[in-house]
Parts: structure tokens; C-alpha cells; sequence
């Protein structure tokens, strides 16, 4: 796992074509904006958790 720090504005490449920018900090809470291919899925960790467990059950 790479763990980065980043300041709202500043961004990270996964690739070529998927950007990971902090639009937000406030106290330890961060807000990103995701620029991705449509064929990409994005979802929260609950989420993808859940889901996960749903599909082993």
C-alpha cells in the first residue's frame, strides 16, 4: 500500500488515465474529486465491503 500525503488541489495519477485530486480538508475529513474512464468503477469501501460479503454469502 503507498500512503501519500496530499493539501486540497493536489493530485495523484493512478495511471494514465485516472485522477485522484483532495478538493477538501476540514479536521481529518478529506473530499476527493476522481476523473475516470466511464468503464471504471468507482464506490465507497462500505460499500464494495458489502457487496463483497452479499456475493460470498
Amino acid at each position: 500500500m503507498l500512503v501519500l500525503g496530499r493539501k486540497p488541489g493536489e493530485y495523484v495519477m493512478i495511471g494514465e488515465n485516472i485522477k485522484v485530486k483532495v478538493v477538501k480538508s476540514d479536521k481529518g475529513a478529506l473530499r476527493f474529486a476522481i476523473e475516470a474512464p466511464k468503464d471504471v468503477s468507482i464506490v465507497r469501501g462500505e460499500v464494495y465491503e458489502a457487496k463483497r460479503l452479499a456475493e460470498e454469502a
